[in-house]
């Protein structure tokens, strides 16, 4: 069975990397949208695979460090592109999430990335 949650934060960010004139070069914001999925079989009794309270318990603590903040700024974070952001989330919460199977990060409602680990 897989389940999921949806998180949001607002964050800003510029990309230092790319050529003079691309227009993400400087500083802008998004509205980022994170869904975590966790795969696992039923707990007995329950019938679930985790708590949803518990999975925002491990996950909210660090959408807070991200929201409202500069990026750039976050130690990891220098190059925050959507790929690098969420593979800096997932070394961050798999650890205490065993059941993570995949993480997608949108930044826009028609952009983002999807990662499964390395």
């Amino acid at each position: 069975m897989e389940i999921y949650k949806k998180f949001a934060f607002d964050s800003a960010h510029f990309l230092p990397n790319v050529p003079e004139g691309h227009k993400c070069k400087n500083i802008h914001g998004h509205t980022y949208h994170l869904t975590v999925f966790l795969e696992g079989d039923l707990v007995p009794d329950l019938e679930w695979v985790m708590d949803f309270k518990d999975l925002k318990d491990v996950v909210k603590p660090l959408i807070d460090e991200l929201d409202h903040k500069l990026l750039n700024e976050i130690e990891g974070l220098e190059n925050p592109t959507a790929e690098r952001i969420v593979v800096w989330i997932w070394d961050r919460i798999k650890p205490k999430l065993p059941l993570l199977s995949k993480l997608e990060l949108n930044e826009t409602p028609t952009s983002g990335a999807i990662y499964k680990g390395a």
